[in-house]
């Protein structure tokens, strides 16, 4: 049976007839590689921008969220393990086509929604359906907003960020040690964040843990690098609460993510504090 390679992300997977990707959501279907997940959502709800995080875009505004499931990392501290690290016959799904999500995002214009986010799981490894809605939202006046981890590859976004108008990326940390726990590639991030910065308003988050990623060197080269991309790129810096399979550490000290946020405004402009 021939193989075939999935080019979204970093992780290439090979995958056989049948196979499914370590992202759960991508499969080999006669030679194809095709997003099982697309049109397949495990949440739908109206929800304050600011709860992307985005604070400097559309403040004040909503936002209809969805997600699928599935992700092409493996953290274990995942806050929306039970769609993200679950597969098809896992979870419960509707199905949601793009022209039924662009409707309901219009019906919701009363109550202050200004377009559609992909978000919950990581949206990117349902790549196909992000695009087809994205681009029918733009036709109809609507935002397109991306949370995602930010580790895939540059020429299918290429393809997909002419059509988004925000994204927050999640930047777990910055060493090279700490994305390998996580399964992910720092440099594949940090391009992705170069990259994305051409085309939309981006801000960034990074959830402290300690002992993990904590250490006030990495926020200064952290900050540093964001400035180098765009000083005006808002971060922010949060606290971690257990989860997942991370439950016996400790919740993030508020002092240290108040000392950490005074290391990055000696480069950023926009720093904030969340879940403190």
């Amino acid at each position: 049976m021939s193989k075939r390679i999935c080019n979204i992300c970093p992780h290439h997977c090979n995958l056989k007839e049948g196979q499914t990707g370590l992202c759960r959501a991508r499969k080999n279907i006669k030679g194809k590689i095709i997003a099982i997940n697309y049109g397949k959502v495990t949440a739908l709800a109206l929800d304050p921008i600011e709860k992307k995080p985005l604070s400097r875009f559309y403040p004040g505004s909503n936002i209809l969220s969805l997600g699928s499931f599935g992700c092409n990392l493996k953290c274990s501290f995942c806050q929306n393990h039970h769609i993200s690290m679950a597969s098809e016959n896992e979870i419960r799904t509707q199905s949601v086509k793009p022209e039924d999500l662009i409707n309901i995002a219009l019906d919701l214009k009363d109550r202050r929604n200004i377009g559609i986010a992909y978000t919950y799981n990581e949206p990117l490894v349902g790549y196909e359906y992000v695009r087809d809605c994205a681009k029918l939202a733009r036709e109809n006046n609507l935002k397109n907003v991306l949370v995602t981890n930010g580790c895939f590859c540059e020429e299918p976004m290429k393809q997909l960020l002419p059509f988004i108008d925000a994204i927050n990326i999640d930047l777990k940390g910055f060493t090279h040690e700490f994305y390998n726990k996580l399964g992910g590639d720092l440099d594949t991030v940090k391009c992705f964040i170069k990259l994305a910065a051409k085309y939309c308003h981006v801000e960034i988050t990074t959830l402290i843990i300690p002992d993990e990623n904590d250490t006030e060197d990495e926020m200064r080269e952290l900050s540093e690098f964001i400035f180098s991309v765009n000083p005006d790129i808002p971060l922010h810096i949060s606290r971690f609460f257990p989860n997942y399979k991370m439950q016996d550490k400790r919740p993030t000290k508020v002092k240290k993510i108040y000392d950490l946020s005074s290391i990055a405004r000696e480069k950023l402009k926009y720093v904030y504090e969340g879940n403190c």
